[in-house]
């Protein structure tokens, strides 16, 4: 992998999402720099990943983008040029995300082939971004079908087909929910690894504030489409401010009952 270095800057400005009768997502802005990982927690319904959808234009169906633009580099710039190009995406059920009828060849080569990129080079590339995913033998995985890999190989190659598209920026919609805890671990370590490695900006969206501890640089924290609170990760865990932020740090260090809730 080989991203852009000029792009630094990614700048989510003023996404708002609506359905016909309610807002749902408000006015919310996101900046992200590269290398850097930035967290948006909050509970399930609270407009997470619909904020993120929404730079994408990428919303499910029933909801509209009312407001919202995104600039790289302070420059506004499609969301048709940003998907797969700036900004790549992994999502948290990964067999969701890949056609059980289809070789993870075909999917390395479709995903390639509309970025443009020559056939000679794709195979080189599917195969440098399987290594650099912590997936040995790539040769031999590529001839596989989705459902003779494990939960956690498919969520390796879906971080691996992100990686070939040489995308600066990552969306990582609760990367390891489906996960078992060995294997949530394991993902969370390569994408730390891929931050330092690639300089990679990593957009990480979830309601697991072991995961925030682990990775988060900053923390956002969105309750009912806002975003209520914003601050670095040590200062939101040993100072949190708004009820919805100390709701979720109380509630994880209640699983650690040897170390006391913030007061």
């Amino acid at each position: 992998m080989n991203a852009p270095p000029t792009h630094r800057t990614l700048a989510l400005e003023g996404m708002t999402v609506d359905t016909r009768d309610e807002r749902l997502v408000d006015d919310v802005s996101i900046t992200l720099e590269r290398g850097e990982v930035v967290a948006l927690v909050g509970a399930s319904g609270s407009g997470k990943s619909l904020s993120c959808a929404a730079a994408l234009d990428a919303l499910p169906s029933g909801t509209i983008k009312r407001a919202g633009q995104v600039h790289l580099d302070g420059m506004p710039i499609a969301a048709s040029l940003l998907r797969g190009r700036v900004v790549a995406s992994i999502m948290q059920n990964p067999r969701s995300a890949f056609n059980p009828v289809r070789t993870l060849k075909s999917h390395f080569d479709e995903t390639l082939k509309a970025l443009g990129v020559a056939r000679k080079a794709r195979g080189p590339r599917s195969r440098q971004a399987m290594l650099d995913a912590g997936l040995e033998e790539p040769e031999r995985l590529l001839k596989l079908y989705p459902f003779e890999m494990s939960g956690g190989m498919l969520q390796r190659t879906m971080i691996a087909l992100a990686l070939a598209s040489e995308a600066p920026f990552l969306f990582a919609d609760e990367p390891t929910t489906d996960l078992d805890v060995i294997h949530q671990r394991d993902i969370l370590d390569l994408l730390a690894d891929l931050r330092t490695r690639f300089g990679l900006g990593l957009l990480l969206i979830t309601h697991d504030m072991g995961v925030v501890a682990r990775l988060a640089d900053r923390v956002l924290v969105m309750d009912q489409g806002r975003l209520v609170e914003s601050a670095p990760v040590e200062t939101l865990f040993e100072r949190p401010q708004h009820v919805v932020t100390r709701a979720l740090v109380e509630a994880h260090l209640a699983l650690y009952p040897h170390r006391q809730a913030p007061s």
